[in-house]
């Protein structure tokens, strides 16, 4: 699925960044931005909103690119693929870290790629139907054990973080529910919502006005303590599931090989850009938490998701035809 948007330089003359100092002539044309899943989904959004101002710090048109497809993967491998010219950058998903042991790629996410902003961080809330017996999570996981498979939830796809954190969840509280796998989290929620599943594994900005109006009810969020977000909702660790933590997250990677002062450039127009407070705002509407965390951070970050959620995909035998 491929669709651009260019964001154009508007006012321009608004910023006096340190970025835009003579260090080389990058960039001398568009910039051209990958966003692995289609668009309207967390990821469109998050691009969207600081693509316009990244434009006008860097001097250049930053040209969206929807490949959405696989988990994401259809998009990363693509980006994978681009010259390391500091030209082609990518938006990743808190899946690129499952999908490295869920899925077979032709590349390794921390070898095609140079971390370079760890955009932002949220939490994960798992949600009842208003209808469900179930008002939070002790009562949730002693009706599992009375009778393990027989209660199903619903996720945005197999090997997906919604995925791999309940089967973590589960191997934790040793419980056992069934795991309905959709096409994304819109046929995830909507199945919610008619009460197709009982249970679903969620972003929490899609969930928010169905637990507000009463329709969902949260049993908890996958952050350690209660998520500034979502009020009311206890972290799954809080609820006798010590330490546990399930960040989704964004980051933007260039390609392995990019000079490093393109790198740092734009990680500078990045830290400048998500510093504003119109582009903090509407992110941190969406149920996130802005970092703008530097390169090292980033790449700190990545590893540690890769392998803690490799082992919960061996541990379980995820793959995907789970």
């Amino acid at each position: 699925m491929l669709r651009r948007n260019v964001f154009g330089l508007t006012a321009a003359g608004l910023f006096a960044p340190s970025v835009l100092r003579a260090q080389g002539a990058w960039p001398e044309r568009p910039l051209r931005l990958v966003v692995p899943w289609p668009p309207g989904g967390s990821t469109d959004t998050v691009a969207r909103l600081f693509a316009p101002k990244l434009s006008e710090v860097l001097g250049k048109p930053v040209v969206i690119e929807n490949r959405g497809g696989a988990s994401g993967s259809i998009g990363a491998i693509e980006a994978s693929r681009a010259a390391p010219d500091g030209y082609t950058w990518m938006l990743a998903f808190d899946t690129e870290a499952t999908n490295q042991t869920a899925m077979r790629l032709p590349y390794r996410v921390m070898q095609a790629f140079a971390p370079t902003t760890l955009v932002a961080t949220g939490p994960l809330v798992m949600v009842a139907h208003k209808d469900a017996p179930w008002r939070d999570l002790a009562e949730l996981v002693a009706a599992a054990k009375r009778a393990p498979d027989t209660i199903s939830y619903g996720s945005a796809g197999i090997g997906t973080l919604a995925h791999v954190s309940a089967a973590l969840l589960q191997q934790l509280g040793e419980f056992k529910i069934s795991h309905v796998p959709y096409r994304g989290g819109g046929p995830a929620m909507t199945a919610a919502l008619s009460g197709e599943v009982p249970l679903l594994m969620s972003t929490v900005a899609p969930a928010l006005q169905h637990i507000r109006a009463g329709t969902l009810r949260a049993l908890g969020v996958t952050t350690e303590t209660e998520s500034r977000h979502l009020p009311g909702a206890k972290g799954f660790a809080q609820q006798g599931f010590a330490d546990f933590a399930a960040p989704t997250w964004w980051a933007l990677l260039g390609r392995a090989g990019t000079p490093e002062p393109i790198l740092r450039r734009m990680h500078e127009a990045m830290a400048q850009v998500l510093a504003l407070p119109e582009v903090r705002g509407r992110i941190e509407e969406t149920g996130a938490d802005v970092l703008a965390g530097g390169p090292e951070r980033c790449r700190r970050f990545l590893n540690a998701e890769i392998a803690k959620w490799g082992r919960v995909i061996r541990d379980n035998n995820i793959t995907l035809d789970s």
